[in-house]
């Protein structure tokens, strides 16, 4: 992670939103909260950043562009579907414990995006998943996975899964994400295979 006297002015107000959007909600959070929290004028966060909602999109599709990338690497490699989904689960937790923080307000608060930033973020978002979705069709249909599984709960049983780590992780533990990552590869991949 970068650190702050690395960040522009204007990253520096995006990360000090994301922190404030993860402890308040962003319903709750003012202009006024964020001008506080960095030490500034409320004024003069607006030579930084036209709004709050501004900043949402900001955390929500650079966040959404991070996973794409990660698992458009995943797709490009030629490997079995069974390991196709493990890279990608990896990828995701990967991803997220870049930004613990970003991840938090990607996952709980993009809902408050204004049309069309809420339709485009939630394509993007169906998207993504419907790809985890084709490995774990992949898998069934080359006799990997179990034909019994449904795949629909299969796909909300492993985002589910993935998607709470930032209220749980902590980056100080003993654990780094990778191992985390494959742990949780295993854990939710072995769940599919045919024994």
């Amino acid at each position: 992670m970068e650190t702050v006297a690395n960040l522009t002015r204007k990253e520096q107000v995006i990360r000090s939103a994301a922190q404030l959007f993860r402890e308040k909600g962003y319903a709750a959070s003012s202009m006024r909260d964020l001008a506080q929290k960095l030490g500034i004028e409320a004024a003069s966060l607006y030579s930084h950043i036209k709004s709050k909602e501004e900043i949402l999109q900001s955390l929500c599709f650079d966040m959404a562009t991070e996973f794409r990338k990660s698992l458009e690497e995943v797709e490009k490699q030629k490997l079995s579907p069974s390991e196709r989904l493990r890279k990608g689960i990896i990828g995701h937790i990967q991803v997220m414990a870049k930004d613990l923080t970003a991840s938090a307000v990607f996952m709980n608060e993009h809902r408050h995006l204004s049309q069309p930033f809420l339709r485009d973020f939630l394509l993007l978002r169906i998207n993504y998943i419907n790809r985890f979705k084709s490995m774990i069709e992949d898998g069934i249909r080359t006799g990997q996975f179990k034909e019994s599984i449904d795949k629909k709960l299969a796909v909300m049983t492993l985002f589910s899964s993935l998607n709470w780590m930032p209220m749980w992780y902590d980056p100080k533990s003993d654990i780094d994400p990778t191992e985390l990552g494959q742990q949780l590869s295993d854990m939710l991949v072995n769940g599919l295979k045919k024994n």
